[in-house]
């Protein structure tokens, strides 16, 4: 596991672009945190850093964005307004999750069990007003 210390929206940008770099066809990323941790801007630095100059919002209320023209097309899926894991289940996640690209899920932490167990989980944390711990396993 990897911690790094995030004080600015650029910080943790960065690490999702340094995060990117170890990032293959199949990738999924799990991020976990409170609201204000900084998920959307980790996604923002990953997306960057597959080389996809994209506007990143977060897809709250569309529950998956897709980003492509980069390394490796992006499914960014957000959990965080479903109500059950039958309603994620409908996404068709697996046809996300083991194609060519990578997946991104905020709040995955709300239905771990549909989470492959080669996730790779993010965990967000607020320390301060303006820092983040994000622990890497």
């Amino acid at each position: 596991m990897a911690t790094f210390t995030s004080n600015s929206v650029s910080e943790t940008e960065a690490i999702g672009r340094q995060l990117a770099q170890e990032l293959r066809s199949g990738a999924i990323v799990a991020l976990q945190g409170e609201l204000g941790a900084g998920k959307t801007h980790l996604t923002k630095g990953i997306v960057a850093g597959l080389g996809c100059s994209a506007a990143v919002t977060s897809p709250t209320f569309t529950l998956v964005h897709e980003y492509s023209g980069g390394r490796l097309p992006v499914y960014h899926f957000d959990f965080f307004r479903l109500e059950d894991a039958r309603s994620a289940a409908r996404l068709a996640l697996d046809d996300y999750f083991f194609g060519e690209g990578v997946s991104i899920i905020e709040w995955a932490d709300r239905f771990p069990e549909l989470i492959p167990e080669e996730a790779r989980w993010v965990r967000l944390a607020l320390t301060s007003p303006s820092a983040r711990a994000i622990d890497v396993s």
